[in-house]
Order: C-alpha cells, then structure tokens, then sequence
C-alpha cells in the first residue's frame, strides 16, 4: 500500500503532531470537537522529510478536489473561486521562523470572481496586493522592503495613513507596481496558473525548514530529531472584508501571571500578518465585547471549549469574516514560569487536571525564574543595555564597578554596593566574589571558576561579556562604541538573560509562596528521592531551608579559609616547616571553623550535615600577584623572595591530579584533625546550649582511590570525634563516608564501602576524570562537540549518563553488596539539573545535592521521576 502524504482536517487516525505538525494536529482536534474551522488539508512532516515524494503531487491535487466539494467553491475558478492559505508547522512550536502565504489562488481572471461575490472591490485588491507581496517574498525571495517601499510611496502619494485607507482604485497601482517589481526581480510574469502557484508555495514552506532562522531558533531551543514541516492548506476566511471583519491572537490565560481572563489582541478589517507587522496598534480581547459583540460571544465559547477538551492554556489563531468567527489554531501556549505554576494549581482546583499532570506541565529549570532577585521588566526596558553575556548564575544584581577582589572587600567595607569585573575568576578572588552584589566576567564559559563558585554562592554571574574589554590596571570597562566605564558607574546584571545594563535597574525579591509554595507540596507528597543543598556558610543554609532542602548534601571546609582574616593564619600553616608550627597555626583557624559549623547544624535543626574536609591543593591559598605576594611577605615577616620560590615550589602540573584532598590528610593528618576537632567541638557545644537540638553529622572523605586512603582517614575522624565527645560527655550522631571522584574509586567501591558509611558522587570532578576534560578548558572544544554531536549535551552541565553514569551505577552495586543500607547521594553540579536528577532517581541513590537556588528545581524533577517511573524498581536496590 502506498504511503499517504495529504490528509484532510479530522481524517487522520491519530492527529499525531509527529506527523501532521502542531498547527495541523490542531486544526484536525478543533475540527472533530466542532469548532467553526475553515476547511483544508494538512501535508505530512514525512512529505518534508522527503522532499517532494513520488506521488505527493496527485495526492495534493486529489485532496483539493475533496476540497472543493466541502467548501463549494473552485480552485482557479473566475465565477466562485477557492482561495487558500499555506502555513508551515512543525511537532514543536517554532512561531515565526518558518514560512507563510496567503490568498493563495489569485490572479488577474479568479480577482473579478472575488470582487462580483463579495460586491467589495476595494477588499478583492487588498487581499491581491496582500498575495503578490507575500509570494514574490517567501516563495522568489525578493526582499520585503522592496515591496513595502512601493507601498509606503503610494500611501504617501495619496496622503493615507494606514495601508486600510487605501481606496480600491489605488490599490490597483499598487497591484500594478507590485506585478512590475516581480517581473525586474525573477525576469518572469507573476504567475496566473494556480496549480503552479500552490506547488510552489509548498515547495517554499518545506525550504523554510531549514532557513537560517529556522536552524537557530532549533538549536537555541535544543530542538532535536524532527522530521520537518508539515504544510496546511486551507480554505481562506478573510478579516479584511469590512468592520464587521477582523484578525486576531489569543490566550485562554494570562501567560505572563496565569490568570483566567480573556486575555490577547485583534484587529478590525485586517489580516493575520497585520496583528504582528507593528503597523496598526491592535486592541485588548475584552474591547470586543463593544467592537464585535456577535464575534466576542463565539469567541468566549472558544475559550471554554478549548481548555475543557486539552485541559491545557492554549495560544490561538482566529479570523471573523462578516460577523463569523473561525479558528485556524491553537497550539499549547508559552508562558513565564509564574503563569505555569498559577495555572498548574488553578487547574488542580478546577477538576480539569491531577496534581500529578500539574506537575508534569512546569519545566523544573524554569523555576530558577521564581527563586531569585529579578528585574523589573517595566525599569528595565528604560535602561541602557551595554552587552549580553551568558546567564551562568541567575538572579539580578546592581552596584558600582570594581575590579579586583581587594578593591570588592575594601569598598563594600565601605558601606558600598558591588559589581565585580574580571577578565576570569580565580580561586584568589573567592572573598571579593563573596562580598560583591554579582560578577561580570569578559572570559569563561557556563562551568567557568565564577560561574561554579557564583551559583554555589547563589550570586547573580555574567560570564563570556566578549564586548566588555575589562582593563584591570586601569580600573576601567571600554565598550566597542568608545564609552569607558569606570569604578564611579553603576551596572545592573541579569543573571537570567546574561544582559548588563547601565544604572540602577528596579529589582524584586522572590518568596516561595501561594501557587508556588502548593506545588512544591504536592512535589514533596510524590517525590522519593531526598532533596539537599550544597552549603558551606550560614547565609547559604539559611536559604536552602527556606527553599525546603532536607540537609547539606557538601559544605566545603576550603571556602572557609578565604574569609576575612582567615587566609593568614590559613598561609602560616602552609609555610610551616615542622609538625609544632602546623598545629599552632591550625588552632588559630580551629575557631574560624567551630564557628560555621556550629551556626550551620544549628539552622539545619536535626537534618543531616554533610562536611567535606580540605580538598584542594594548597598552592591554592597562596598568592598569584606581585602585589598579594608583597603583602604576604610583610605578614608573614618572610621575604618576598621566600614567597615566590614557595609558590613555585608547590606549582603543580596538573592540579586536579595532584596534592590535594586525602593525600593531604595522609601526608599531613594534623590538617584534618584540626578540621574533625571543630567539627564534633561545634557539635557538642551546641547541644550543651540547646539540649533538645537534633544533629546528624557526615564527615566527608575527598579524592579517595584506594580502600587504605579509606581506611586510614576513617580511623583519624573517628579517633578524633570519639576524643572530642567524650570531654564533654556528649554523643552525636556521625557517620563518615568518601566523596566518589575519581574512576578508581569506582571501580573498587566492594572494598571502600567497608570503611565508608556512604557514597557522595561529585560529579563535577568524576566527569573530568572520566572524560579526562579540564572542566575550565573544555570551553574551547565543547561547543563544537556539541555541533558534531559528540555529546547531546555539555557533560559538566547534563550528566553524562552513558559514561559517567554507568561508573555510578557499577559503584552503587558493588558498593551495596558490601554495605546493603549504604546511603549513597550526589552533589555535584549536576544534582540541581532535572534529567540529571531523573536518573539519579532511577538507579536508587538516595538524594541529591545542589546549589540552595536550585533546590527547588530538583525537588520538582526528582516528584516527575516519580510520576514517570511509578510501579518501577529502582535499578540498584536501595
């Protein structure tokens, strides 16, 4: 049997979008549930896909006679002619990349038919000149201008207005230039035969599949494996006949607050294109009701019908010609992220969908829109916008420019608002990235050193500002038009757009309540896997619980060591010679740590704790810049000699493979017993102060490969938390357990987890040891792995799921042959991304760790996982 290509509205089997696009699986629902649709016929995505099958032709032409029979008219017939539109649409919403005609089937014999059945000339050349521009464009690529100049000249000539002004004697002129700039564009007479007309415009909707457009719009929105375009062809219905006529878009919601209002925009006596051209300004929905009023009761029945058949907002396309209103769309409708939850929950209420189908209807990364400061849109759009970046860490930000982190700490000393400038972060400009207001980098990607440390900070980071040329020396910004910017200028950032604006922007805050605080209820009723923040200060922790995280999944004990005075005696440690120098400058930082640890499990309040003992090298803590050295070297009353040659001395080739993490707690165990020691201090003391306190602590082993590394630091944290305990005669809950890192780590999980009480993936750095990518220089080959399909997606931003996820998968069932109740989480950058937590879900770890900005994206990810694996064990038991 031979494949069909052309079905008519409401004839195929399944009306699936795959086949017959959005636009036509829409127009074949609206036509079976009996909306007033304009007749037509759909040409499949496959015809596309194709391109122009054997026996598409016939096919077309016998769906057109099937057509002629509905609607009584005939194509290409000078007594009652049949005019039709062609439309592209594709399986996923693509509004305006793709390309249109329409009036399709005029010429110079079937326009005396239009004008006797209509007894309206003036309309019949309207909708003529309408064609002739919107073919001689889309179909022969003459440019539009061309014909809007001719346009303009003519308006001009006879002092009209707008193109609806025009009288029927001087749309002829334009008719007639029209036909002439045709003619000097393709050296051929516009087209009288409508059979060639049709052929061609379908021909140019399947070509604009992939104009350029198109192809962008595709890869922004990571709009993948679609076949094409399919093409409707339909009967026309003309908005531009009269008053009593008109054109226009709406909504069955508000998409920008969700609310249950008529809510879109029309024009009388128009045609589609008219509504977005700009030209006219076209009036609200409601002002129908006294404009169209038979029109305005059609359309309120629309809005009923529609949402109770797809108990979904939908976005909409009608047409009333002479009073009568016909649909020709409907499509699911985009929304802000405050429209989807209000919409989610309102629908709950409504008795239209469950709350398990509400949870499925809002994108968990779209959240983020919820979570942080914004911008107000109205301010914004009155500021001056300097540059786009890339959105590494949402939020709004604004402050006066600095440039460097010890300007940042000494100006916010001050009392000043911040906006840190750099080329590119490094770990030494931790304490002024923690101090700004937000961070604007020239360099770096979505996994660059600002952007991971800005969302572990939930500061608001630009990173790749390629326009801004940042010159540090000279604390100023040069823009390419000239205009320098200096320290004495206020920027506002948007994290969630990446644009920088000059002056101070209007910003909000975001509260986690009403429709969004009921959605995540309902996402904590179904959800299975534990959600948790990464956090490492009290601010952070503060927000994670607000947010509704169930504990710290990683506090990282480094990011201690930058604040404030802490860095010296932090450095004093470094340079000492002797076990004796080492522990009398750790007992200087003992307090620092006591200190966080003690206010962050007392605003956890019994969830568990997670702490990460010292990871990174330590050449880290020491200075980079002549300057910081010069410092260094009058702090410590050493040379400036001796500071550099101790620099180069611990210069490490390949710093994420080298002296750092246990290896540090085996070579150097005092670093490590200082850091348990403030841990189970903190601890006990606060449960002397507050009895009825509840605490679970996680000590936290990193860069671990061998089950003797294991072995080795477990009984350090244990010799050292039984010690601390038993002086104060108090016991606290602890566990200690290995950050999986490293493939070996992996691979030999049976014989780790006999020492380790639970598996932490840090999947920010096992991908890079899995991969063997520097996460800060795989910028410069990332994206075009992305464009040659290497990878679907950045492996540091989507959890490789093939690769790195099958070492996951190995460690969890090894591991838990050992240990069965082994508790197993990740806390990677990964653990805050939805199809990340999805599979996270789906292999049995227990929780999941993210930034407390991203917990509530991962709460809702981890309740879809849910919904979709329900009735389905997890693939390694828990």
């Amino acid at each position: 049997m031979a494949a069909r290509y052309v079905f008519l509205f409401g004839t195929h089997p399944t009306s699936s979008k795959d086949i017959l696009g959005g636009k036509g699986a829409g127009l074949a629902q609206m036509t079976k549930i009996g909306l007033p649709v304009p007749h037509g016929f759909t040409i499949t995505t496959e015809a596309c896909g194709e391109q122009w099958p054997e026996g598409l032709e016939a096919e077309i032409s016998q769906r057109l006679v099937e057509l002629e029979a509905q609607t009584g008219k005939k194509f290409g017939d000078a007594a009652n002619p049949l005019l039709v539109s062609v439309r592209s649409g594709a399986a996923v919403s693509m509004p305006g990349m793709m390309d249109t005609v329409l009036n399709l089937g005029l010429n110079d014999t079937t326009i005396e038919g239009l004008k006797q059945k209509t007894n309206n000339p003036r309309f019949a050349y309207d909708s003529y000149r309408r064609f002739i521009c919107m073919f001689g464009n889309v179909v022969m690529n003459i440019q539009h201008d061309k014909f809007e100049h001719i346009l303009a000249d003519i308006k001009r000539k006879y002092t009209r207005h707008f193109d609806c002004d025009l009288t029927a004697e001087e749309l002829q002129e334009v008719i007639r230039e029209f036909k002439a700039l045709y003619e000097r564009e393709t050296k051929a007479p516009f087209p009288m035969a409508v059979m060639d007309q049709l052929k061609h415009a379908v021909s140019a909707v399947f070509s604009s599949w992939n104009n350029p457009r198109a192809i962008y719009y595709r890869k922004i929105n990571d709009i993948r494996g679609l076949k094409g375009t399919a093409v409707t062809v339909q009967e026309m219905v003309f908005g531009n006949t009269g008053p009593r006529s008109g054109t226009g878009v709406g909504f069955t919601r508000n998409p920008s607050t969700g609310e249950k209002m008529p809510y879109g925009e029309y024009l009388v006596n128009a045609q589609g294109e008219d509504v977005v051209a700009g030209i006219r300004t076209p009036n609200p929905i409601p002002q129908m009701e006294r404009d169209l009023p038979e029109a305005f009761g059609q359309l309120m029945n629309v809005y009923r019908v529609l949402e109770e058949h797809y108990k979904e907002m939908q976005d909409f396309e009608f047409t009333i010609e002479d009073g009568k209103l016909y649909m020709l769309q409907t499509r699911t409708g985009k929304r802000t992220a405050h429209a989807a939850v209000r919409i989610a929950k309102e629908m709950v209420e409504e008795g239209l969908i469950t709350k398990e189908e509400a949870l499925m209807r809002i994108d968990p990364n779209s959240l983020t829109q919820l979570l942080f400061p914004q911008l107000v849109e109205a301010d914004k759009k009155t500021k001056r916008l300097l540059c786009k970046g890339l959105p590494a860490s949402p939020g709004a930000a604004r402050g006066k420019l600095a440039f460097s982190a010890e300007e940042a700490i000494a100006r916010t000393h001050a009392g000043e608002k911040i906006i840190l400038a750099r080329e590119e972060t490094c770990p030494d400009d931790i304490e002024g990235m923690n101090v700004s207001q937000g961070i604007v980098t020239a360099r770096g990607g979505m996994t660059s050193h600002a952007a991971v440390v800005a969302r572990g900070m939930g500061k608001c980071c630009i990173t790749g500002a390629h326009d801004l040329h940042i010159d540090v020396a000279n604390k100023r910004i040069t823009l390419p038009d000239g205009t320098h910017l200096g320290n004495t200028d206020i920027v506002t950032l948007d994290g969630g757009s990446g644009e920088v604006f000059l002056g101070e922007v209007a910003i909000q805050d975001a509260r986690v309540e009403g429709a969004f605080a009921t959605i995540m209820e309902w996402a904590n009723e179904i959800k299975r896997l534990g959600v948790r923040a990464n956090a490492e200060t009290p601010r952070d922790a503060r927000k994670a619980r607000e947010f509704g995280c169930e504990g710290v999944g990683l506090a990282r004990t480094e990011h201690m060591f930058f604040q404030g005075e802490r860095i010296w005696p932090m450095r004093e440690m470094i340079i000492a010679e002797t076990v004796e120098a080492r522990e009398a400058a750790l007992a200087k930082l003992l307090p620092y740590q006591k200190e966080d640890f003690k206010a962050i499990l007392d605003i956890m309040d019994g969830l568990p704790v997670n702490i990460r003992l010292l990871d990174p090298p330590l050449h880290e803590f020491l200075p980079t810049e002549e300057k910081d050295q010069i410092q260094m070297a009058e702090v410590m009353h050493i040379t400036v000699e001796q500071v550099k040659q101790l620099v180069d001395n611990m210069h490490e080739a390949n710093p994420m493979l080298g002296f750092r993490g246990c290896r540090l707690g085996v070579v150097y165990p005092e670093i490590n017993r200082m850091q348990v020691k403030a841990i189970f201090e903190a601890a006990c003391e606060l449960k002397a102060e507050k009895p009825a306190a509840n605490m679970h602590v996680e000590v936290m082993i990193p860069v671990l490969a061998h089950e003797v590394e294991m072995k080795l630091m477990r009984e350090l944290c244990v010799e050292e938390a039984e010690k601390v305990m038993a002086a104060h005669n108090i016991k606290i809950p602890y566990t200690v357990g290995v950050m999986m890192e490293l493939p070996r780590a992996c691979l030999m999980a049976d014989h780790i987890a006999k020492h380790a009480e639970f598996f932490s993936f840090g999947t920010n750095d096992l991908t890079q040891t899995t991969l063997g990518y520097s996460r800060d220089d795989a910028a410069k080959f990332i994206k075009k792995y992305l464009e040659r399909n290497v990878y679907e997606k950045d492996p540091f931003q989507v959890l490789d799921q093939e690769g790195v996820g099958q070492l996951i998968r190995m460690s969890l069932q090894r591991g838990r042959a050992t240990r069965p109740h082994l508790k197993c989480g990740i806390c990677g950058e990964h653990g805050g991304e939805p199809s990340s937590v999805a599979f996270c879900h789906n292999v049995g770890l227990n929780y999941v760790s993210c930034s407390p900005f991203r917990v509530p994206v991962a709460r809702l990810a981890a309740a879809r996982a849910a919904i979709q694996g329900k009735g389905k064990a997890p693939e390694v038991a828990l």
